[in-house]
């Protein structure tokens, strides 16, 4: 049910174009967006990849418009990345369509179905961010 719900998804959202962006490059937007000023190392961890590919995918992204690099006021050496008010107004409208594609198709579930959805949701919202934060208190203390 996992898979066919993902799936579902994943075609629902799809009708709300990620153009210009690929799966990549939308990962990057959405951590700079929740970790704004971060640097090209962190970046790089949080995607898992390497220093020299996320580079590139930066690179690409800055191409774009939607990001940008600003020195840091406390190291010369040392790159803050940030979104850019282009970048912003792509995630914004990115998520208007794509909350437009989710209410076209909650409209055909019944009300009562509705409100279990939204219970069951909520649960998983919960538990997601429990482990999301416990996952991040883990590696801050293996850091320490």
């Amino acid at each position: 049910m996992t898979t066919t719900a993902v799936e579902l998804l994943e075609v629902v959202w799809g009708r709300a174009s990620t153009t210009p962006t690929s799966a990549s490059q939308l990962r990057v937007l959405h951590i700079l967006e929740h970790h704004d000023g971060i640097n090209l190392r962190t970046l790089a961890e949080s995607l898992a990849s390497t220093p020299p590919a996320t580079s590139r995918l930066f690179d690409r992204l800055q191409a774009a418009g939607f990001v940008e690099r600003v020195p840091s006021p406390e190291n010369r050496r040392e790159v803050r990345l940030h979104l850019s008010s282009r970048g912003r107004a792509f995630l914004a409208d990115l998520r208007t369509r794509r909350e437009r594609e989710l209410r076209a198709v909650l409209a055909e579930v019944p009300a009562a179905r509705r409100v279990a959805l939204l219970e069951g949701l909520e649960a998983f919202c919960a538990a997601a961010a429990t482990q999301i934060h416990g996952a991040a208190q883990d590696a801050g203390s293996r850091t320490a």
